[in-house]
């Protein structure tokens, strides 16, 4: 499958890392454009492209990985959506660079507010609970596999997303739709930034 990156921040390149070696291809994007991710694609490898946002967001599965701040704009700068999945990787901060403030998204998730700015989109809410070291990370620790969250309205879109994530190597943790699920493992949440581990069964 052929996954884009809306964002090519240090999350949306771990993300990268972790779909190139499960078997994808990955086109990244960016604010700046495709010429300013060349050497990020040379050092991912095999199946990573730099392309354009508009180009990227065309891909059956879309990953948004911007700053808060930008996730206004963002979907209105691309193309409509046509019943691809988004995956929402967002926390509610202002500012970047560890410098950061929390946003008030009163009640809602902020997938709820991204679904609201894509109309079409297929919104899941997943990863939230990885820092970007841990995404990085083998998914495997000592024979236990870390575990990570999805949330969302669309059922089918939830699945895909499991799917593409237990492909990673990933333990995947069904926490309902998107507003329950994503207040729980997004910023501010009792998930988020938490390095589980799913221990299986021991072999005799």
């Amino acid at each position: 499958m052929e996954i884009g990156t809306i964002g090519a921040g240090a999350f949306a390149q771990a993300f990268a890392k972790r779909a190139l070696k499960a078997g994808h291809k990955v086109k990244l994007s960016n604010r700046r454009g495709p010429d300013s991710l060349r050497e990020i694609v040379n050092q991912l490898g095999s199946g990573a492209t730099a392309a354009a946002k508009e180009e990227a967001a065309l891909c059956e599965m879309v990953l948004l990985a911007v700053p808060w701040d930008n996730v206004p704009e963002t979907p209105a700068s691309l193309p409509e959506w046509n019943n691809q999945i988004l995956i929402d990787g967002t926390n509610p901060f202002h500012g970047q660079d560890e410098d950061f403030t929390p946003a008030d998204v009163g009640n809602l998730s902020t997938s709820q507010l991204v679904a609201a700015l894509a109309p079409g989109a297929r919104v899941v809410k997943a990863l939230n609970n990885m820092i970007v070291s841990n995404l990085e990370a083998d998914p495997i620790v000592n024979g236990a596999r870390r575990v990570v969250f999805i949330s969302a309205d669309d059922d089918g879109a939830k699945k895909r997303v499991q799917t593409l994530l237990e492909g990673f190597g990933y333990s995947v943790i069904d926490l309902g739709n998107l507003r329950d699920g994503g207040l729980i493992q997004q910023a501010g949440g009792p998930l988020a930034g938490r390095n589980l581990l799913e221990q299986g069964e021991r072999h005799k």
